[in-house]
């Protein structure tokens, strides 16, 4: 499942290509054709991300996108020509004066209104992509619970936007053992681990892929500053992940390799639905 990063990449594409602009809106596959037919010939004035929640204002009308497993929606170039025939089950396609984007396999694609909206977001965690959210609403509610910290991070009504990958790859990059209870994390911890959220996501964001292993993350973090990575950004539709960098990661599905810091085999094990991959030997902290 697509986690918070790419979401909120999704929202910063449909805003460069369609913002500002009436947008054609046409249900291909004919699921969502009604409330095409309404978006239709309306102005897009923005498109965000709460977590793996996008909405996307068009005209008087909030769409409402969750892409759960398999869902896509790339943003492409139209070249000064038109774009091509739909392929496959396209649940929405948009176009624009330069770009089109089709929609495809979405878990929830649907029309909201503002009260609405207001009610999904408010069933929301903090998110590490959005300026002013921070770990504090949540610390009392971790702090009580008897769920592992694992189950926790999962918990979108916890944090918002984070996925298997960062929470395996954070909790072993600050050593976290992902069995702890919440009510025995200590708050330090608590912000550390949202600390480097707020670290990694903006990359993933950036560069459409999962960035966590260290020399990397390194290499991201000094092309963003430079600005390097806004011509990287610029090139990606959606349709497939980034290969600006290796694809590595410190523990995820490495199970029986040795663990990068300390060479004990890295196990793994079901939680929250899915499988959690964890160095029990190093990852000792609460």
């Amino acid at each position: 499942m697509p986690e918070g990063h790419t979401i909120h990449a999704l929202a910063d594409r449909l805003e460069r290509a369609f913002r500002g602009s009436a947008v054609e809106a046409t249900s291909p596959q004919g699921r969502f054709a009604a409330d095409a037919e309404r978006l239709d010939g309306r102005v897009l004035d923005r498109a965000q991300a709460w977590g793996k929640h996008l909405f996307v204002d068009i005209g008087d009308a909030i769409l409402h996108v969750h892409l759960g497993l398999i869902g896509m929606f790339p943003v492409k170039h139209r070249g000064g020509g038109e774009p091509p025939a739909p392929v496959g089950a396209v649940r929405l396609r948009l176009v624009g004066p330069e770009h089109w984007a089709d929609l495809r396999g979405p878990m929830i694609c649907t029309l909201v209104d503002e009260k609405r909206q207001r009610e999904i977001v408010a069933t929301l965690g903090p998110d590490p992509l959005r300026r002013g959210h921070g770990p504090g609403p949540t610390w009392e509610r971790v702090h009580r619970s008897r769920r592992t910290v694992a189950e926790l991070l999962m918990d979108q009504s916890v944090v918002a936007g984070v996925g298997n990958v960062y929470r395996c790859e954070v909790l072993h990059r600050l050593a976290v053992d992902p069995l702890t209870r919440g009510l025995d994390v200590s708050e330090q911890v608590w912000r550390e681990v949202w600390d480097d959220l707020v670290l990694l996501m903006p990359l993933g964001r950036a560069f459409s892929q999962i960035i966590t292993v260290p020399d990397q993350v390194q290499d991201a973090v000094r092309a963003r500053r430079s600005g390097r990575a806004r011509a990287i950004t610029s090139r990606l539709t959606g349709e497939r992940l980034g290969d600006t960098f290796e694809r590595r990661f410190l523990v995820y599905k490495r199970t029986g390799e040795p663990c990068p810091r300390c060479a004990h085999p890295v196990q793994e094990r079901d939680i929250a639905g899915r499988r959690l991959y964890w160095c029990p030997a190093c990852q000792e902290r609460h």
